[in-house]
């Protein structure tokens, strides 16, 4: 049974004000071409379909197009729900859904249902955040769902005593405790794991230590295939449990970070081929650092071809003509951040770039001396995260 395994969709996700829309369209085909040319069996969503609650029509029609087409009746597609999703929306065509060889996931509650069938798959059994699927040559897997998880997604009370890691120990097991057959788990979820390395485009809520999930208590697993973090990276030495990574550079640290799928193969209980195939679609982001304006528009114009992010340093402040001229002459200019040697000014214009989670630490400590406890910090970025919805 051949898997292919992507995630961090984030269809309708811009760049500095830049639609992306159309590099999201490019890769997302590319992506159904890899599935057809490698002849995949099942194909993993791992959560962040999306990049917002309410996105756009196009941005909806873009992912039922891609996961029609991933399906074409012949491959079962399994789509989880990310951070970014609102679970119930992404699942509102779920009876359609089935019937295309699709099924999607919003809640480990949900109950999926067997019988769902292709060409070179088809569902067995199943039930709330679980399924087992057998291919065309009769290979079978069981597969546990683990869609973003939260005590609010979930339905669930606080449990008193009870940590965030004896929680989503819970949370993991609950689904393989219906393995009966002692089938090969392929675990697909989202969350951040311990270790995991973030980058810009990630929003900064459960990135920061209190919810990071530690490899200590997932159960053992064939396959655990990750979303969340958008650079792709293993996280066990067999590179059995690792993030897919998100299918464009979705930030300027991202500049030197290649984008792929994994593709691998459940033989005989074990994993084998396992691969990342590299996705070539999308812009390109750079960096560059430039002495005055003449040693900025040499550097652009070499880099036509890329988002740039232009770091300028000045002995003054850049002038709203010199601004217009850089960004009218290079339109793929998309930020600009500009260091003034006078380092009172530098620093008042760093404070700009600050992140959500940087500045109110900063502020913090300048009011009272110290730097916040972490569940002030936490609950200031949950605050934060409810507020970008």
């Amino acid at each position: 049974m051949r898997f292919l395994h992507t995630s961090d969709w984030h269809i309708g996700k811009k760049l500095e004000g830049r639609d992306r829309l159309e590099e999201q369209r490019a890769v997302l085909d590319e992506i159904v071409s890899v599935a057809e040319q490698e002849n995949v069996d099942v194909v993993l969503v791992a959560g962040d379909v999306f990049d917002t609650y309410l996105p756009s029509a196009e941005a909806e029609d873009l992912f039922y197009d891609t996961v029609m087409k991933l399906s074409a009746r012949k491959r079962l597609v399994v789509v989880i729900s990310g951070n970014h999703d609102d679970a119930m929306r992404l699942c509102a065509a779920v009876p359609l859904a089935e019937k295309l060889g699709i099924v999607l996931a919003g809640n480990i509650n949900a109950e999926i249902r067997a019988g769902i069938a292709t060409e070179n798959a088809r569902v067995l059994s199943a039930g709330a955040g679980w399924l087992t699927c057998e291919s065309g040559d009769k290979e079978r897997a069981f597969l546990s769902l683990i869609p973003y998880p939260t005590e609010n997604r979930y339905k669930e009370n606080a449990v008193e005593g009870e940590t965030f890691s004896d929680k989503m120990k819970r949370w993991l097991h609950a689904g393989v405790a219906y393995n009966a057959e002692a089938l090969p788990v392929v675990m697909v979820g989202h969350f951040f794991t311990v270790g995991g390395e973030v980058s810009d485009s990630e929003r900064e809520i459960d990135l920061g230590g209190a919810r990071a999930v530690s490899r200590s208590i997932m159960p053992d697993c064939a396959y655990i295939a990750l979303g969340h973090l958008h650079k792709k990276q293993v996280m066990n030495k067999t590179g059995t449990i690792r993030y897919s990574g998100a299918i464009l550079q979705y930030s300027f640290d991202e500049c030197s970070v290649e984008k792929a799928v994994v593709v691998f193969d459940l033989s005989g209980g074990r994993i084998e081929n396992l691969r990342e195939i590299p996705l070539q679609s999308g812009v390109r982001l750079k960096r560059i650092s430039a002495c005055d304006l003449a040693d900025a528009e040499a550097k652009l114009e070499k880099a036509r071809d890329y988002y740039v992010e232009l770091t300028l340093t000045l002995s003054r402040p850049l002038a709203f003509s010199e601004n217009k001229h850089l960004r009218t002459l290079f339109p793929n200019l998309l930020k600009l951040n500009l260091e003034l040697t006078e380092d009172r000014s530098a620093r008042e214009l760093s404070r700009k770039n600050l992140s959500d989670r940087e500045m109110f630490v900063e502020y913090y400590k300048t009011k009272y001396g110290k730097e916040p406890e972490e569940e002030l910090l936490s609950l200031y970025l949950e605050i934060m995260e409810e507020l970008n919805q």
